[in-house]
């Protein structure tokens, strides 16, 4: 695999919607606005959907249940299947902070399991909409893609994050750290919606984010080793070294200070397994 460079963590502030200096109280105050008026118009729309059927409710009578004019409505969403995803906007720019302000030496995996962490709890936050949500989107084809282009966005994001921990410049023959990248951040991705789906069967019933855990800890023991580990001090250093005594009865190991957690625990694993 080719070196991996250092995350370049201030062009990803600059692309990131939450990159900037600090939000004033009234920025804050117009942001909970918006996503109250969102969540009202996507209730309003769910409502309308079950009741009436999604090809019968227009926009005018979402509007008009909801208590606002069409014009409101405009602002807010482009379309009616737009209307019952109100916070994906706003959990994107969740993720993507997670993403920026990630410690320096976490290995880049767990800082994309850590990001779409923030899409569950969006989910977690609201069972029974979520459930309500899951069913009309089986149901309505145009929901259904709507949802799939949202998926799609994250998985770009996951995907452009990883990538950053590479050295794009110096790809030859025989160098996977470009696919292996875009693999996993679908691993991640995939492992997500699985547990989703799988919750919200279920009505929305069970610890939905210890099962999430568990489907990354699979993803980590595919992945993990191999994406992103951050280079090691000039010196060349390597993160931990492991030695036995003849009877292999003790493993002693020194780590480095500095060490990512993640390589120190790969490590102990390999001189277990000797």
């Amino acid at each position: 695999m080719s070196q991996p460079v250092k995350a370049t963590r201030t062009e990803r502030a600059k692309r990131s919607p939450s990159s900037g200096g600090g939000e004033s109280a009234g920025s804050r105050r117009a942001a909970a606005q918006r996503l109250s008026m969102r969540r009202k118009l996507a209730a309003a729309a769910m409502e309308l959907f079950a009741t009436q059927g999604y090809e019968a409710t227009t926009v005018d009578e979402i509007a008009a249940r909801a208590g606002v004019a069409r014009r409101t409505f405009f602002r807010h969403f482009r379309s009616k299947e737009e209307a019952i995803f109100p916070d994906h906007d706003d959990t994107l720019v969740r993720a993507a902070a997670v993403l920026d302000a990630a410690p320096p030496h976490e290995n880049p995996l767990d800082t994309v399991c850590r990001g779409i962490k923030e899409v569950m709890r969006m989910y977690a936050s609201a069972p029974t909409v979520s459930v309500e949500r899951y069913r009309l989107t089986r149901e309505v084809p145009a929901l259904r893609e709507r949802e799939i282009a949202s998926v799609a966005r994250y998985e770009r994001l996951f995907t452009r994050y990883l990538l950053g921990h590479f050295d794009e410049g110096a790809h030859h023959d025989g160098d996977d750290d470009p696919l292996l990248a875009e693999v996993a951040a679908s691993a991640v991705v995939t492992a997500h919606n699985h547990v989703l789906r799988r919750w919200l069967r279920a009505g929305g019933q069970g610890d939905v984010e210890a099962q999430l855990d568990h489907a990354f800890a699979i993803v980590r023991e595919a992945f993990g080793a191999g994406i992103g580990a951050r280079p090691g001090p000039a010196n060349g250093r390597p993160a931990a070294v492991v030695s036995a005594t003849e009877d292999d009865e003790v493993v002693v190991m020194v780590a480095r200070t500095d060490a990512p957690l993640t390589e120190v625990m790969r490590t102990i694993k390999e001189a277990l397994k000797r």
